[in-house]
């Protein structure tokens, strides 16, 4: 655990009781502050109190009266689309109002590590897409090359969670934009931004208040090195604004759609990582044949992995053999099963149209399970990658409205996950893959993503049976 600075014997409001909030209350206790907490829910409240927590409905009266500041779970909209009513209580008292990232890189730095010979890192990651299987990627490297290594925020641990580092030790945080955007504090040694695409625009208030959030990585506290994927317009705003002139190697640029011969770039291209500096080539990594990483969506977290490690002085040949041992992060292009030439792939992750996108461009044929709750947008993007469907196989609620969407694709309304794998199995030829690349949110039908992912995979070796 981190013991948060900077609160001893002041109250410190929580409010949101799920993994990140029971964490920071119990950081913050720790470090001796006083948490008072509130979650909306009954049972989040429960186990609250059975810690010895303090518990305050934050909507009352006088409910700030001697709290320091918020801690808000990432979770609770706190601008758009409406800020909830214990937020705007705060802002009418005066409080501040923070997140656990906040108050991660307030207390990671401790007095501690004047003793050590190097001093601690960390490398934050963020993105519309890949940010996953980019940070477990980077974690897995630091492993392989003998690196102490955390993975903690949006995958792994909470980031108050883990351990007080050791010598010389990378802490690997992923970050999405509901963090990102309310962290008062943020000064990672690496921000890597893997790529932009329209997402959460409600939370956001649109794409452009979605960029802000995510820009406030590079920005609040200025990172030593950035890696940025600049195959976007936005990405390409954000490498220009941290450059202080050509070729500053502060910065390193990373792209999968052309080559980069100015400054320090990585690129992947027809499968190969080519890295570059002062448009010289010093590395290539052929990327075909890494069964953890397929499709070039996948060659572009291998790029901003691969950058990120390069910035604190791994060697290319290292970098290569711990990603030939990558195995891949569960419905992230996550190979199921193969039998009879039909390979089964879980891409359940895959929540959003640019994701499902990247997804299709991977295999050269493929027979698709897709649909659930849509996002805003519409399927346009979709529309230019489905040459290599064969069929698409729609689940969700609104599955008829979805297969509507397709145009002229060939299209079985299916309903249910049951249903969808049940023909998918049954038609699929050899050569032929079956991908569940939803392009939608999973919540008409399943908790989450995973438990789509799961129930995916679970049909699948049932019929294989």
């Amino acid at each position: 655990m981190i013991p948060v600075r900077g609160y001893q014997g002041q109250a410190v409001g929580v409010l949101g009781l799920g993994r990140s909030g029971l964490a920071a209350a119990r950081a913050l206790r720790e470090g001796g502050a006083r948490p008072v907490v509130w979650d909306d829910g009954q049972r989040g409240r429960e186990v609250a109190q059975d810690d010895g927590f303090e518990v305050r409905d934050f909507t009352g009266f006088g409910a700030f009266d001697g709290i320091s500041a918020l801690i808000v779970s990432p979770g609770i909209p706190h601008l758009y689309p409406a800020p909830n009513p214990a937020i705007a209580a705060a802002w009418d008292a005066g409080v501040p109002v923070d997140n656990d990232i906040g108050l991660f890189f307030r207390s990671f730095a401790t007095e501690d590590w004047h003793g050590f010979d190097t001093a601690p890192r960390v490398i934050a990651v963020t993105g519309s897409n890949g940010k996953s299987t980019t940070s477990a990627l980077i974690h897995h490297i630091l492993v392989e090359n003998g690196r102490p290594t955390q993975l903690a925020g949006n995958i792994g641990r909470g980031v108050l969670d883990i351990d007080p580092a050791h010598d010389g030790e990378v802490v690997v945080l992923e970050l999405s934009s509901y963090q990102t955007e309310l962290a008062r504090h943020m000064t990672p040694d690496v921000a890597v931004l893997t790529n932009i695409s329209p997402d959460h625009l409600d939370r956001h208030a649109g794409p452009g208040g979605y960029f802000a959030a995510k820009r406030r990585l590079f920005s609040e506290g200025g990172p030593d090195r950035a890696v940025v994927g600049v195959d976007e317009a936005e990405g390409r705003y954000l490498a220009n604004q941290l450059v202080d002139a050509p070729g500053d190697d502060r910065l390193i640029r990373v792209s999968v759609e052309r080559k980069l011969s100015d400054g320090w770039a990585v690129c992947a291209r027809k499968g190969f990582l080519t890295e570059t500096r002062r448009g010289k080539q010093v590395a290539s990594i052929d990327l075909r044949e890494i069964a953890g990483l397929p499709g070039t969506h996948n060659h572009q977290n291998a790029c901003c992995a691969y950058a990120a490690v390069r910035t604190l002085g791994l060697g290319p040949r290292g970098i290569e053999a711990a990603m030939r041992s990558y195995p891949g992060l569960p419905h992230r292009s996550q190979v199921i099963a193969e039998q009879d030439g039909v390979r089964y792939v879980n891409d359940s992750k895959a929540t959003n149209v640019d994701a499902a996108a990247k997804a299709l461009q991977a295999f050269p044929r493929i027979r698709w399970i897709c649909g659930g709750l849509q996002k805003d947008g519409g399927l346009d993007g979709l529309m230019p990658h489905l040459g290599s469907v064969v069929r698409a196989y729609v689940i969700g609620r609104e599955a008829e409205a979805f297969a509507r969407q397709l145009g002229g694709l060939d299209a079985a309304v299916c309903g249910t996950m049951t249903e969808a794998v049940r023909q998918a199995m049954a038609e699929a030829q050899p050569g032929e893959v079956v991908l569940l690349a939803p392009a939608c949110a999973s919540f008409d039908q399943y908790d989450s993503f995973a438990a789509r992912g799961d129930d995916f995979a679970e049909r699948v070796k049932a019929g294989l049976v």
